[in-house]
């Protein structure tokens, strides 16, 4: 069984905002395996489908960003999941726009809901795609920044970084993720 959280916040007025590309590329998946999410549950957004013989579940945690572990903990739990068969999208203030980089561990670099998971889980030891954002200009706070939509010079090229990042969920279904890495990576 494989599950694919992606981090955002929920409503309206965060949609296709900087901080929520992780929930872009979850529906960019859903979208193309053509299934549906269920009701809240687990305090998350769930769809679940077999693909190619694997179990996947799709995640879009609903406890808003800072709170992603308080979801995805007992999500877990309740399918008996793996930290190694679990695979986290985020925003990434310090990759350029539209730059993806994949990982299997690592520090949450500042980023809370990134904090909440290894809060959660007990580890930084699970797999990542970090999806670039870009930094603030000069004197613009980095929550208004993360919490703005994209520009339209940026667009193209974070929608590029949401169908590739999808493209590295699918492989990860069935591919070692260190395989992934190295294609995704280059």
């Amino acid at each position: 069984m494989k599950l694919f959280v992606g981090l955002g916040n929920p409503g309206k007025e965060y949609e296709q905002t900087r901080h929520n590309v992780g929930f872009m590329v979850i529906d960019e998946l859903a979208k193309r395996w053509n299934i549906s999410f269920q009701a809240a549950k687990f305090n998350g957004m769930i769809a679940s489908k077999i693909i190619s013989g694997e179990k996947v579940i799709l995640c879009k945690p609903l406890t808003y960003m800072n709170l992603s572990g308080e979801c995805v903990r007992p999500l877990m739990d309740y399918y008996r999941i793996d930290v190694n068969d679990v695979v986290v999208i985020y925003d990434d203030l310090d990759l350029p726009v539209g730059k993806i980089r994949l990982r299997m561990k690592g520090s949450a670099g500042g980023h809370n809901g990134i904090k909440s998971l290894i809060h959660h889980l007990g580890t930084q030891e699970f797999k990542r795609i970090r999806i670039g954002i870009g930094r603030p200009a000069n004197g613009e706070k980095v929550i208004d920044y993360v919490l703005g939509r994209f520009c339209e010079e940026e667009s193209g090229a974070i929608m590029e970084a949401i169908l590739r990042s999808a493209d590295a969920c699918e492989k990860a279904v069935t591919a070692p993720f260190l395989q992934v890495m190295n294609e995704f990576n280059a």
